[in-house]
């Protein structure tokens, strides 16, 4: 059996090398062109492109994927799987394999469609999400469901959440192709009145809001690290927040929100919409991280000002 395998981030990496180490027979691979990064601007290559290079697996590197049809027909792959390649595939594309295409998505479709699933989960607070392994068809996270694995949801930060899943779905995927292919499996279409969707990160939803509840902001600064962080400033200088707890009002007086308070045992607390909120790990533009103890020991003049 032929396999052609579609991604490009560090996720899709780890699918394809579970792929490779339980010798299922990946011919091709299709992932994004090298793009230049960083201040000299450097071509860096996917993931997904240098793991194939180690293992001599055939890259194709198209702009867009509709431009190497006839390579992938020339191929004649018995079945496509994608994960997090980031375009939606064409239906002439999609009909090659006789055995279609799965797509690794994870969340519990059809709750949080698109890019950043994980995140949504996060900053929803959701007790439970999980993998699906979805029938592709031209719209993004929208076929049939092939199979679906819960896991319960533990308070963890995105990258926590992220090698949880990341090895669900390496588990998934193995199991679940064998199946597939000897017709073992009959795929349920999704139920649209429960469709959400989630969109790309910018820089900017990283940015607090103290007008906001204590508890979603916790949520950000779970979900959006590393990127785009949770960020505020003091004094004009970027401060980063990479780890918080919320305490409830009860013995504070309530404050504006944003204005910085401080308890026993020098622990930075700032009040918001609704609770307050205890910045645990921070990091002042120009240093390095530090426990927000070792930081009010530095900027005691800080206590009753406030954050924008």
């Amino acid at each position: 059996m032929k396999i052609i395998f579609l991604g490009t981030p560090n996720f899709s990496k780890s699918i394809l090398k579970e792929l490779i180490e339980n010798n299922f027979n990946v011919v091709a691979v299709v992932t994004k062109p090298d793009k230049p990064v960083g201040r000299g601007q450097k071509m860096k290559s996917t993931p997904v492109k240098k793991l194939s290079q180690k293992e001599n697996i055939t890259i194709l590197e198209p702009g867009k994927i509709s431009n190497i049809k006839s390579k992938i027909k020339k191929i004649e792959p018995d079945l496509g799987i994608i994960a997090a390649y980031g375009q939606i595939i064409p239906k002439e594309i999609l009909e090659i394999p006789k055995h279609g295409f799965l797509n690794i998505h994870p969340s519990l479709l059809p709750k949080y469609r698109g890019p950043t699933p994980i995140q949504a989960a996060i900053l929803s607070g959701d007790k439970k999400t999980g993998v699906s392994i979805i029938l592709m068809d031209k719209k993004i996270d929208h076929g049939p469901i092939v199979t679906q694995k819960e896991i319960e949801i533990k308070k963890p930060t995105y990258k926590e959440l992220f090698k949880e899943l990341t090895k669900v779905s390496k588990n998934l995927i193995v199991k679940t192709i064998p199946k597939w292919i000897d017709n073992e499996i009959k795929p349920e279409k999704q139920d649209e009145n429960k469709a959400s969707y989630t969109s790309l990160l910018s820089k900017e939803d990283g940015k607090v809001d103290w007008k906001e509840k204590a508890i979603e902001i916790e949520r950000k600064v779970r979900a959006y690290n590393p990127w785009p962080s949770t960020f505020t400033y003091l004094n004009n200088k970027l401060l980063k927040i990479f780890n918080a707890k919320v305490l409830k009002q009860n013995g504070y007086p309530k404050n504006k929100p944003s204005k910085i308070l401080k308890t026993e045992n020098d622990k930075l607390i700032i009040q918001t919409g609704k609770d307050l909120l205890r910045l645990k790990k921070i990091q002042i533009e120009g240093k390095k991280a530090m426990s927000d103890s070792a930081f009010i020991k530095g900027h005691k003049q800080i206590i009753g000002k406030t954050l924008n």
